[in-house]
């Protein structure tokens, strides 16, 4: 049985995928800007923006628990693609991913006191054509204005517009799930 941990994380994906596996988890959320230094590789920024998360989580905490901090990044021929601004910039982004490959990445930290585990994982995404029309009925049904990329794979566009992945699918929702599992699994005995 493992202990409860924190998640950091004010995600609703994140929540529900945890609660799919049956991790037991609170949710403490510190508002955190999601920023990075110029130059970084893409590759660790979304591990950064998670560590620093995890940081100001762990900043509220009493006593020494594991904290998971995640954050999730769109990567489009080397352009880290964010949460869209407006409707408007919803539908550029999306008009940018349809009919090409992009790339998800999730940054997961993992804290406890002076242990720490940090991974990225990377799913491969490739859209179909979609229409302007089609990409302008999906932001203003669903309203994708939180999510990285202007979408989520669960929801109608992934259902209708995404042609293929490669990698995890729990990774595009949001957090590899089952990495996480096998992690906080072997955490203790770090």
């Amino acid at each position: 049985m493992m202990e409860r941990i924190v998640l950091a994380s004010g995600s609703p994906r994140r929540k529900q995928l945890l609660e799919w596996a049956e991790v037991d988890f609170e949710v403490i959320v510190a508002d955190t800007p999601e920023t990075y230094p110029t130059g970084l590789p893409v590759g660790l920024v979304p591990v950064h923006i998670a560590r620093n998360k995890a940081l100001a989580v762990k900043k509220q905490l009493t006593s020494d628990r594991i904290v998971l901090a995640a954050d999730t990044v769109v990567v489009l021929e080397g352009d880290i693609i964010g949460k869209p601004r407006d409707r408007d910039d919803a539908v550029n982004i999306l008009m940018r991913l349809t009919g090409n490959q992009h790339e998800v990445i999730t940054g997961v930290i993992l804290s406890r006191g002076d242990q720490e585990v940090a991974f990225a994982d990377s799913t491969a995404v490739w859209f179909h054509e979609l229409t302007k029309a089609q990409i302008e009925a999906y932001v203003d049904k669903y309203r994708p204005y939180d999510k990285a990329g202007a979408y989520a794979i669960q929801e109608w566009i992934g259902v209708v517009g995404i042609r293929g992945i490669e990698g995890d699918f729990y990774n595009v929702m949001g957090l590899p799930v089952s990495r996480v599992v096998q992690e906080l699994a072997q955490f203790g005995e770090l």
